[in-house]
């Protein structure tokens, strides 16, 4: 059950939220507010493959 939440959390995000990987963001100047959505889409992908 808990996978399943994870994997649709994982298409909201491919959909929704920004790749800062494809637009090459430097991590060192990205805001609190890029790194949020970087850590979110972290949070998710853990454990959608864990």
């Amino acid at each position: 059950m808990k996978k399943q939440v994870f994997k649709f959390l994982a298409k909201v995000n491919k959909t929704i939220l920004p790749s800062y990987s494809k637009k090459q963001l430097d991590l060192a100047k990205a805001t609190k507010f890029q790194m949020a959505i970087i850590a979110w889409r972290w949070f998710v992908t853990k454990n959608t493959l864990g």
